[in-house]
């Protein structure tokens, strides 16, 4: 497995910091403005409204880690 190594949260400029420090999240901190794009598009996609309920959206992204074989 690889490892990537990420800036701790106070390393992160102020403006960039994101409410959720799970790895997949933190990750992006190697570029602290993506890691708050991505992190915004993350909400808009999986809790904002859709025509697909929450659950069909968290299916559909585990469906997409398994076929990637993704094992976090």
């Amino acid at each position: 497995m690889a490892f990537i190594k990420y800036l701790k949260q106070d390393e992160i400029p102020e403006q960039n910091r994101v409410k959720d420090i799970d790895n997949i999240i933190q990750i992006h901190s190697v570029h602290s403005k993506v890691m708050k794009q991505h992190y915004e598009m993350y909400l808009e996609l999986m809790r904002k409204r859709s025509p697909l309920s929450r659950i069909q959206r968290e299916m559909i992204a585990v469906i997409v880690s398994i076929i990637n074989e993704c094992h976090y």
